[in-house]
């Protein structure tokens, strides 16, 4: 069984950690800032080894790959010392450049190397990207990506120092919209050119955006627009379409139901048995995260190709119809795998103050060691 060290012990435990597990994986160590807090964590989810010193973690005997679910401007440090297989969080870096030396650093190593962009597995996302490069509706036209949430329309929903500051990798765009560039990635292949804006909404005092809208062109000539804030106090919008040359298809809501409508009709795609739509594993009795279980979508184990065939990210063009996307897909060895994790969702609620509150913050969803 393969050993790994989780950086993080907020999200690094609350997804990193069961996906790990799900997947077969053993916990070897869990790194975080605060030593007491870390050990305490470390306790709660039943992981043998707490400690504050990534050298130290690095050195830990059966340790073959890590995965870092730190603040974003701590993942270039970390990456760059561990030299083994990593899995590493979205924001990946707080600019290109820093993102290419770690990059370039892993393909030197020689090591497996994954952004946590688990919405790939999604089934509802997999599930459209697959009829859209299936060509269910013909050539690929257009393309429309909205979400907008409460989730920090109110200036007292609390988020971590770092979250609000742009300098350290903070932001909407950084959390939400590097998801929605993955999965656009994935159905519609390569961008060719962009144009966005990142406004502020909320009356809150920060650097970072809270929205973020963009047009853009792809490769294959297919324009599209994505459009999404966390500072809409109205009713949620959710909306996923993409409009091809003989046919429309869409994601209904958040779900795994996709449909596509020509001149047939409207029909819902059945959802293949590789792809995850099962319930989340059980968290720690007494966690106090602010999330109930069946609040954290579960994408689970990270899935096989149809033909039982494993893969693995490498440089190359965009993925081929049916398999798990991202930049040109290789084999990889029998004993080969990597987890999934499910994605922390906010909502809203009032803590016996009567004060409003997010599960952002009770939930951790974007803390990172400290």
């Amino acid at each position: 069984m393969s050993g790994v060290v989780v950086f993080g012990r907020g999200f690094g435990c609350v997804t990193h950690v069961r996906a790990l597990r799900a997947t077969g994986f053993d916990i070897v160590a869990l790194v975080g800032q605060d030593p007491g807090k870390t050990a305490s964590r470390a306790a709660l989810f039943d992981i043998p080894t707490a400690l504050t010193s990534v050298d130290e973690a690095l050195t830990l005997e059966g340790v073959d790959a890590v995965t870092i679910a730190t603040p974003p401007h701590t993942h270039a440090a970390i990456a760059l010392a561990a030299g083994k297989h990593l899995i590493c969080e979205k924001p990946f870096a707080r600019d290109a450049a820093e993102g290419r030396t770690v990059l370039a650093a892993a393909e030197a190593a020689g090591v497996v190397h994954l952004l946590g962009c688990e919405f790939r597995w999604d089934a509802g996302q997999a599930l459209l990207a697959q009829a859209v490069q299936g060509g269910e509706i013909g050539g690929r036209r257009m393309a429309t990506v909205l979400l907008h949430v409460p989730l920090l329309a109110d200036p007292a929903a609390e988020v971590p120092s770092w979250w609000a500051d742009a300098e350290q990798g903070g932001g909407w765009m950084a959390a939400h919209g590097s998801q929605i560039i993955d999965q656009i990635r994935c159905t519609l292949g390569e961008f060719d050119r962009v144009s966005a804006s990142l406004p502020h909404i909320a009356e809150r005092v920060m650097t970072a955006d809270d929205a973020f809208l963009v047009h853009f062109t792809m490769r294959s000539g297919a324009v599209g627009v994505l459009q999404s804030t966390s500072a809409d106090r109205g009713p949620p919008i959710i909306i996923t379409r993409v409009v091809g040359s003989t046919g429309t298809a869409w994601i209904e809501g958040v779900g795994s139901t996709v449909k596509v409508a020509d001149r047939t009709g409207t029909r819902t795609l059945p959802v293949p048995e590789y792809l995850p739509t099962g319930a989340a594993p059980a968290l720690p009795e007494g966690l106090d995260h602010g999330l109930r279980a069946n609040d954290l979508p579960w994408h689970g184990p990270r899935p096989l190709h149809p033909a039982g065939r494993s893969v693995a990210l490498s440089d190359g063009g965009p993925p081929r119809p049916g398999r798990p996307c991202g930049r040109h897909l290789r084999r990889r060895g029998p004993g080969h795998r990597r987890a999934r994790r499910p994605q922390a969702v906010g909502h809203r609620r009032r803590d016996g103050g009567g004060r409003r509150r997010t599960g952002l913050t009770r939930a951790d969803a974007f803390r990172g060691a400290g």
